[in-house]
């Protein structure tokens, strides 16, 4: 036990070295400059492929939900929610947007039941909440970016300023906490996060969003400013939630699935919630059919 506990405090004393940051922090520019350049194809092309894209990623995001939550591939989640993103996946492509955001509402139940055990005449309704929250998770990194970038008009537009809003706000967040530091953000939660990585992140996604907005020519960029800046809290507050989610269940990573990030809800944490905020802000405006067009045009 003493062995194990050494052993243990060496890998964490290894992982802090700065050889190790660096190597970490390496691996992280690899993967992003190849992640990156195939995500904007995909959404660029649109269709099938990019829904496709939104799909796997739904998919992995469920299997490490599960595996934090029951420590298992546990079929009692990963069944009724792999069906539900089938089901979605294929009403979001095929036009239907409301009857995918239904299914999404029905998997949620359907996993909650089967997850739930009776003891003693009782429902844990602990084991049911995290099973449905899994497929709501799951879910919204689907439906969010899918709906929105099936808007023909303005649905490329919306995901090139999702994506320079959210991914500025990750990069300016890491280097401001890195080179500024100062008090943390929310040291129960995240042990690393600062105050001034976040106010950091902020300007750079808002600067972002604008640059998007300026260059293709969407007017009124005031609005679209407080937009980017709301859209970059989400992101942000998208990261801590995940945070919260591995901290309560003992876990570092959701993942290994990317070299230097973790697995995939490390890296879409904050982007499926500012995705579904977006979905939502623009479906309000516009409906379901075009979401991108509400979130852009004032």
């Amino acid at each position: 036990m003493i062995e194990a506990d050494q052993r243990d405090a060496r890998r964490r004393t290894d992982a802090q070295s700065p050889g190790s940051r660096a190597r970490n922090f390496a691996l992280r520019v690899a993967s992003a400059a190849v992640l990156a350049p195939a995500v904007l194809v995909l959404t660029y092309i649109g269709g099938w492929p990019f829904l496709a894209l939104c799909f796997l990623g739904a998919l992995g995001i469920l299997y490490e939900w599960t595996l934090l939550a029951a420590r298992r591939p546990a079929p009692g989640i990963l069944i009724p929610g792999i069906i539900t993103l089938v089901a979605a996946a294929l009403l979001a492509g095929a036009a239907m947007p409301n009857a995918a955001l239904v299914a999404i509402a029905i998997g949620a139940a359907a996993a909650a039941l089967s997850s739930a055990k009776a003891s003693d005449g009782a429902w844990v309704f602990r084991a049911a909440g995290w099973a449905a929250g899994g497929v709501v998770y799951a879910g919204a990194a689907l439906l969010g970016p899918a709906l929105l970038r099936r808007d023909l008009d303005w649905g490329l537009t919306a995901l090139l300023l999702l994506f320079a809003t959210v991914w500025s706000t990750d990069i300016f967040a890491f280097c401001c906490g890195r080179l500024v530091g100062g008090p943390l953000l929310w040291p129960r939660v995240s042990p690393k996060k600062t105050w001034s990585g976040a106010m950091g992140g902020l300007a750079g996604g808002v600067a972002a969003g604008l640059g998007v907005a300026y260059t293709v020519g969407i007017g009124k960029l005031g609005i679209i400013a407080a937009m980017a800046l709301l859209l970059s809290v989400l992101a942000q507050a998208g990261d801590l939630l995940e945070s919260a989610i591995k901290r309560r269940f003992g876990a570092k990573d959701s993942g290994a699935f990317i070299p230097g990030h973790g697995g995939l809800m490390d890296r879409l944490d904050g982007f499926l919630v500012a995705a579904l905020f977006a979905l939502v802000i623009g479906a309000l405006r516009h409906g379901t059919d075009a979401p991108a067009t509400g979130l852009l045009v004032w």
